[in-house]
């Protein structure tokens, strides 16, 4: 169920409405649509939201093009009957002699003429009902891609809260203060240890650390027996938050914090030893 939960979450469906996605992720919402009733429902109601958006946006063309459109072909159809007026008609008459009948003159139609002009000025119309429409659309589209991303982050913000609440609640951890060396006295750093489940975690919002620049980065190192043993990489930023799990390992009787060149090193650089605290 959370598995499912998660694939409607990541936004395909509202990107499979729009028909923004590739052939292959289309086959598997299909596939996911008629195997979970869950999936269908979800699927359903975007498409429904999306039709109620696109009603409650309509847009139609405005009084001032329709008066535009009318007089237009009032004009024309004023200049037609100035241009095509003619005398009354004459009867027919006969020549006995030449046994030839004259038939007055017909009276050009201009039904088609009529036709095509107001098909042209109403095709004019629509298009611009169209363009309008079609900015509605994208803006909507953008606007459903923002709101997918803030659900993600949302959820991933979740997932980050569920795993300090366990962490809280483990009694398994342990919780270990590195406190600042000679080199920056005032840093501190809070780590949760379990030997149990061979974790690690950081505890990154309230962390007091220098922010590292672009070339370096902090590395986490545990001593075991004496020896440093490598638990990963980390950036003190100004926005970072929740906690950061880093590399598994069963025991250790120290931990300790050095600034390294930008993807660690295999052995600690002593002098750039920033915290350090024992188990």
């Amino acid at each position: 169920m959370e598995d499912l939960k998660a694939y409607i979450e990541t936004g395909i469906l509202e990107l499979y409405v729009l028909g923004d996605i590739t052939p292959d992720e289309k086959l598997q919402v299909e596939a996911m649509a008629l195997k979970h009733p869950e999936v269908k429902a979800e699927l359903d109601a975007i498409e429904l939201s999306m039709e109620l958006y696109a009603k409650e946006n309509a847009v139609e063309p405005s009084e001032k093009l329709r008066g535009r459109i009318l007089g237009s072909l009032l004009i024309n159809l004023g200049d037609d009957n100035n241009l095509t007026a003619a005398p009354k008609h004459e009867e027919s008459t006969e020549y006995e002699e030449d046994n030839i009948v004259t038939l007055p003159a017909r009276k050009e139609n201009n039904f088609y003429k009529y036709a095509f002009a107001a098909s042209f000025t109403l095709l004019i119309a629509s298009s611009i009902a169209l363009v309008n429409v079609y900015g509605n659309l994208k803006e909507s589209k953008d606007q459903l891609i923002a709101i997918t991303l803030d659900r993600q982050k949302i959820a991933n913000n979740v997932n980050l809260m569920d795993k300090e609440l366990i962490v809280l609640r483990d009694t398994s951890y342990k919780i270990i203060h590195l406190k600042g060396t000679a080199k920056t006295p005032a840093s501190v750093i809070t780590l949760a240890f379990s030997p149990a489940k061979k974790k690690v975690v950081l505890d990154m919002a309230n962390m007091q650390m220098p922010k590292n620049d672009e070339a370096h980065q902090y590395q986490l190192w545990a001593l075991v027996g004496g020896k440093p043993v490598d638990l990963g990489v980390f950036d003190a930023k100004g926005d970072t938050a929740n906690i950061k799990e880093m590399k598994s390992i069963a025991s250790a009787d120290a931990f300790a914090v050095t600034l390294e060149p930008r993807g660690g090193s295999v052995n600690p650089t002593l002098d750039q030893m920033m915290v350090i605290g024992k188990f």
